[in-house]
């Protein structure tokens, strides 16, 4: 069983900013890929940034410049650094990891979710 546990979100006036958290635990060997994916009140869940083992990073094009993701591989943790806050930004973020278990299991868990809410 893999877990991931979320910190950092809250609320913050626009132009600041957040530091949001992912731990992963568990039976890991390995983390191929970890990302941040965000879900606003109607409307579908999307990818905000993604990144993979090798350093490899993707955003999507409204964050570009903006946020910036990073993992303490020795931690099992990603964080994804959040400036100039905008309102539209607001949203529950859901940290997302995919790897390898112990038992040489593929494994893809997500995290409960951390509200993201930002004031205009």
């Amino acid at each position: 069983q893999v877990q991931l546990v979320e910190s950092g979100g809250g609320l913050v006036q626009a132009g600041g900013s957040l530091r949001l958290s992912c731990a992963a635990s568990g039976s890991i060997i390995s983390i191929n890929v970890m990302g941040w994916y965000r879900q606003a009140p109607g409307k579908q869940r999307e990818l905000v940034a993604r990144i993979t083992s090798g350093g490899s990073t993707n955003y999507v094009d409204s964050v570009k410049g903006r946020f910036t993701i990073s993992t303490d591989n020795a931690k099992n943790t990603v964080y994804l650094q959040m400036n100039s806050l905008k309102p539209e930004d607001k949203a529950v973020y859901y940290c997302h990891a995919q790897g390898t278990t112990s038992r040489r299991n593929n494994f893809g868990s997500w995290g409960q979710g951390t509200q993201v809410t930002v004031s205009s």
